[in-house]
């Protein structure tokens, strides 16, 4: 299958687009899942696909990435800019790598 920009072709522009346009949408002080941003495109069962798509994000503009974590409020692991982009935002975390999510997950 052909590569763009390390995306299979399948995730075609559109897709692309609508996943990152939904976490434009998470406000500052607020985190999302990723299968909560799945969901919010119709894609239930695609978190995977939205994870991958945020990997590539700067290659598309300036999105707030660093507001999605996993089910469990976990942060990316390897990106510790992470931590400190959700703290200057008031996100405090409950441990050393995961958000409460009761307290601060995005309510759409």
């Amino acid at each position: 299958m052909a590569q763009e920009n390390g995306l299979k072709k399948v995730l075609d522009e559109y897709l692309i687009y609508e996943i990152l346009s939904v976490v434009g949408e998470v406000p500052e002080g607020k985190v999302a899942t990723y299968g909560q941003i799945a969901r919010l495109i119709n894609r239930s069962k695609n978190s995977r696909l939205v994870g991958k798509v945020l990997s590539r994000a700067q290659d598309y503009g300036d999105y707030p990435c660093h507001r999605i974590v996993n089910h469990c409020g976990r942060l990316v692991p390897g990106w510790d800019e992470q931590r400190y982009l959700l703290a200057a935002e008031g996100v405090l975390l409950k441990d050393d790598f995961h958000v409460d999510l009761k307290k601060y997950q995005w309510d759409c």
